[in-house]
């Protein structure tokens, strides 16, 4: 493995639940000795893409990866890329499209394209949802290892719907079925009218930072419906993954 390749590596170590890291902790996630691993991280951090926290020692993502992020998204906008695809998906489906980006233990719902019938979903921008109930949510939660998923299991507790998702089983259940298909569907777990279909998007690192997702009211979500969603979106995120850079986990399947 290349040097560049083995930096990389590292790099793609740090995710939204895991924003610090001790030198063992990385020697061992990287399966690199200490020594190499002190190497390419002084290196890193010449170049500002590594810092490490004076009191703790631990080692964080520095700023030269957020001058690279703000230069990305300069010249290719996240939104300019999502909502020709989610207008596109309104026009396919007929239904409200919406995409989430990952904060936490919550997805937030950062753009919509609503349909234009009557009787439609209707999502706010900024609302943040229980990644246990929504389709957004399992979809993400889905490439979780193990531990990411304890981190914010307490929050799995929560009943919005008599369909809610809460048992262990019935969770684990839902993901390993979107880990090994590309999305996941929600009937009524959020909202106890509301269908959905969802299906992530990943970053270069192949974590996933959002999902896109269309969403009908339950009265429509008939099989010819449900499959025309789970096709569109399905595409969809393949299609913004690509524009963003993104990479999938080589091993989908749980």
């Amino acid at each position: 493995m290349q040097t560049v390749d083995k930096a990389f590596e590292l790099l793609s170590l740090f995710t939204t639940w895991q924003v610090q890291l001790g030198l063992s902790d990385i020697a061992r996630q990287s399966k690199f000795d200490k020594a190499t691993a002190r190497r390419l991280l002084l290196s890193l951090a010449k170049h500002g893409f590594i810092e490490q926290d004076i009191k703790s020692r631990r080692y964080r993502i520095g700023p030269g990866v957020l001058r690279l992020a703000k230069l990305r998204e300069a010249s290719v906008p996240l939104d300019a890329i999502v909502q020709p695809i989610l207008k596109q998906l309104t026009d396919d489906t007929g239904e409200t499209a919406h995409f989430a980006l990952l904060a936490g233990g919550t997805v937030s719902t950062v753009a919509v394209s609503e349909c234009s019938k009557s009787n439609r979903v209707s999502m706010a921008l900024g609302e943040s949802l229980p990644m246990h109930a929504t389709a957004t949510g399992l979809s993400i939660l889905s490439y979780f290892d193990q531990a990411a998923r304890n981190a914010i299991a307490a929050n799995f507790s929560s009943k919005f719907t008599p369909h809610t998702p809460t048992d262990d089983a019935e969770i684990s259940a839902l993901l390993k079925y979107g880990r090994s298909n590309g999305f996941v569907v929600n009937r009524g777990f959020y909202e106890a009218d509301v269908c959905s279909i969802a299906s992530p998007i990943f970053n270069p690192s192949c974590q996933p930072l959002g999902a896109i997702a269309v969403a009908t009211p339950i009265s429509r979500f008939t099989a010819s419906l449900e499959e025309n969603i789970r096709v569109s979106v399905i595409t969809a995120a393949a299609e913004i993954t690509s524009q963003v850079g993104g990479q999938y986990p080589e091993k989908r399947i749980a």
